[in-house]
């Protein structure tokens, strides 16, 4: 690698968030993150809120599943900064947090999904990277060939 590209690698990675649904997930997208040796990392749970209709789950219950989830990464990361967004759009919360703390690049790893789940669910790995204001890291799904998923 040249200066200049281990200059721009670290400038890439300097801070990442990383967008994390649930303890599995976050531990699976923390492990697949960690040898790319991110300068620090912040972990971002998105609480769905219906912002005026119900919600899909209790707050409560998605709280929870946020401190599970930041305690996967710190598993991996154990100086992980966390961050808890509250919005119906999950898109759109993942970059306003990226924003919030100046991350450098956002990584994530696909949950995957048959076709139709991913039109049902808007597609938002695409919208992801085709919207953001900084680059977006697609992490490998080294556990599909383990768990069966693709």
């Amino acid at each position: 690698m040249h200066e200049d590209d281990e200059t721009a690698h670290r400038e890439l990675l300097g801070h990442v968030i990383v967008p994390v649904a649930t303890e599995d997930d976050a531990l699976k997208t923390a492990r697949a993150l960690e040898p790319y040796e991110p300068a620090r990392v912040t972990a971002l749970h998105v609480v769905e809120k219906g912002m005026g209709a119900p919600d899909k789950t209790p707050v409560e219950y998605s709280e929870e599943l946020a401190d599970e989830s930041y305690a996967a990464v710190r598993e991996v990361f154990p100086e992980a900064d966390e961050h808890t967004a509250y919005a119906k759009d999950i898109v759109g919360a993942i970059f306003e947090a990226a924003e919030e703390v100046d991350a450098s690049a956002i990584a994530y790893r696909s949950r995957g999904g048959n076709r139709l789940m991913q039109f049902l669910s808007g597609d938002l790995s695409l919208k992801l990277v085709t919207r953001a204001d900084r680059p977006v890291i697609a992490l490998p799904r080294v556990d599909s060939a383990v768990d069966g998923s693709a």
